[in-house]
């Protein structure tokens, strides 16, 4: 399972599929969702813009996401 760290409260779900190499361009990761390959904590998504948060689990293709959040800190 890989691990995707966000700073922010979440991450849309085809912004995450770009952002992990799942997805090549936008227009993939919409195509991929709408085509119901995609879960969200087990259960078919066909959202694009689903808001992933932390703790969620996203797979496809065999390949399975967690998304944590890290903390920003602006002094380092």
């Amino acid at each position: 399972m890989e691990i995707v760290s966000i700073q922010t409260p979440y991450i849309k779900l085809d912004a995450l599929l770009k952002f992990s190499a799942l997805a090549g361009t936008g227009g993939e990761a919409k195509q991929i969702i709408q085509d119901g390959l995609v879960g969200v904590n087990g259960e078919t998504c066909l959202q694009r813009g689903k808001k992933i948060y932390p703790g969620d689990v996203v797979s496809f293709c065999g390949e399975e996401i967690s998304v944590k959040q890290i903390d920003f800190d602006e002094n380092q």
